[in-house]
């Protein structure tokens, strides 16, 4: 039983940590679209997720765990609009450095990461109710 309660824990820990990826990739598609008002600002960065093992002392394993939420650092895309408030004098504007197709795959990857570890917490609690009934 020990040791279903530890897959439980770990499995919980990659749900969680994949929710927040899912947040993130939700907030980039969000501010996907959006352009600077005025010259000179700059658009919304793309954000990535990092993960890290993390030492759960309580079951004696490692669980993954969110380190950080950085800026993506790759170069803002273009776009010509000389009308536009926030065009330079060469006419073109900055945009956001989000790629939906990019993020769409990796919200896919996210999703079926989340789905796994739930599919192990539901296995786990139906072995839980095997071993419950078991000793009934």
């Amino acid at each position: 039983m020990d040791d279903i309660m530890k897959t439980l824990r770990i499995s919980s820990s990659g749900m969680r940590a994949q929710g927040t990826r899912l947040r993130v990739i939700s907030e980039n598609i969000a501010n996907a679209g959006s352009v600077p008002q005025s010259p000179g600002e700059t658009p919304y960065r793309r954000k990535v997720v990092t993960f890290k093992n993390t030492l759960d002392r309580t079951i004696g394993l490692d669980t993954v765990k969110v380190d950080k939420v950085l800026p993506d650092r790759s170069e803002f895309k273009k776009k010509y609009d000389p009308s536009h408030p926030a065009a330079g004098s060469d006419g073109y504007i900055q945009t956001p450095n989000v790629n939906s197709l990019i993020e769409m795959m990796d919200m896919r990857e996210a999703q079926r990461s989340y789905d796994a570890n739930l599919n192990v917490m539901k296995t786990s609690k139906t072995m839980i109710n095997n071993t419950i009934d078991l000793l009934r």
